[in-house]
């Protein structure tokens, strides 16, 4: 009996008089991504990603490969985020922050619904770790940049707005067909031919036979 307790002891040392509980095994979610000309890259960033969670004592829950070209696809990802709101996942492990999200908004709205269902986060080329507290600090500062971009972009649309106006250019929604019904009718009844009144009013001719059917 006194073995089995010393053999205990040593497995779950005391931390102030009680006995400390095992660690918890993360199951980490592996996300890897290439653009379509640099798929050779792909094993390599599984490699790395896989033998991080072996040092960090983590098991593979689950490993998505995604190939794509445009910033806009990142349809497997979903697959791990779906897979953390199951609770499925307790981390997700990417090679860069670029392989995971399109932008830094993007990124930012995925890491705080990460964050939200208790779901931890690592890049391992910029060593990023949400798990810890100083990982955490890192990511309100995504926020800040993401706020930042959001300005920018913003301040673009409204640039391009007075440029335009400044050019004489009509903006806001074109005048649809419904809006000029009963103009169409008249000039029709008048022997106004349709691909003419489409072109007096500026409007599409399948808009003027829909109105006249």
């Amino acid at each position: 009996m006194a073995a089995k307790r010393a053999d205990e002891k040593a497995k779950y040392p005391k931390v102030f008089g009680q006995a400390r509980k095992p660690a918890k095994v993360f199951r980490a979610g592996i996300y890897a991504r290439v653009s379509t000309n640099d798929q050779q890259t792909i094993p390599l960033q599984i490699r790395a990603l896989r033998e991080y969670a072996a040092r960090r004592g983590w098991t593979i829950a689950l490993q998505v490969k995604e190939v794509g070209s445009g910033a806009s696809q990142r349809q497997l990802r979903e697959q791990l985020v779906e897979a953390a709101r199951r609770r499925e996942i307790d981390v997700v492990l990417v090679w860069r922050l670029d392989r995971w999200g399109r932008s830094v908004a993007d990124l930012l709205t995925t890491l705080q619904e990460l964050q939200h269902l208790g779901v931890g986060f690592v890049s391992l080329t910029e060593a990023l770790d949400l798990t810890t507290p100083a990982g955490r600090a890192m990511a309100a500062l995504l926020a800040v940049f993401a706020e930042f971009e959001r300005e920018i972009l913003r301040e673009r649309v409204r640039a391009g707005l007075a440029c335009a106006r400044q050019n004489g250019k009509k903006l806001g929604r074109p005048a649809t067909a419904a809006r000029h019904a009963s103009e169409i009718r008249k000039l029709h009844r008048g022997g106004v031919s349709k691909s003419e009144i489409a072109r007096r009013l500026e409007i599409g001719r399948t808009s003027v036979r829909r109105i006249l059917t």
